[in-house]
């Protein structure tokens, strides 16, 4: 078993998926999703990407992730909006109730613990 592992978006087919629709506020988002990565005590790594929409997210776990290429706005209830373009990084903790808007298709790569 190797001890690394790159992110080769060719190497694996993408799940498709997309917001329950009763938290979808407006557009059709769709998602793929390239999960890499599945380690021990509840850890997952790899690709995600969005189309354009809007729908309400509700956090439960801890996730880094980086945006390659888009532009997104997260707004925590009760909160400023946070404008997500490529180069941007962040944390979103467990207890997150926000909106994510994605204006123009977004790509981030994330690590996730449960």
């Amino acid at each position: 078993m190797k001890t690394w592992l790159t992110f080769d978006l060719t190497a694996i087919e993408p799940e498709e998926g997309a917001p329950a629709p009763d938290r979808v506020i407006f557009g059709d988002p769709k998602f793929l999703t390239w999960n890499f990565e599945e380690a021990e005590g509840g850890i997952y790594a790899g690709v995600w990407e969005a189309t354009p929409g809007k729908w309400k997210i509700v956090y439960d776990e801890w996730e880094y992730f980086h945006i390659q290429f888009g532009y997104s706005i997260i707004t925590e209830e009760g909160g400023e909006p946070l404008h997500l373009k490529a180069g941007d990084s962040m944390v979103l903790r467990p207890g997150l109730v926000a909106t994510w808007e994605v204006v123009e298709t977004t790509r981030k790569d994330y690590v996730i613990r449960l």
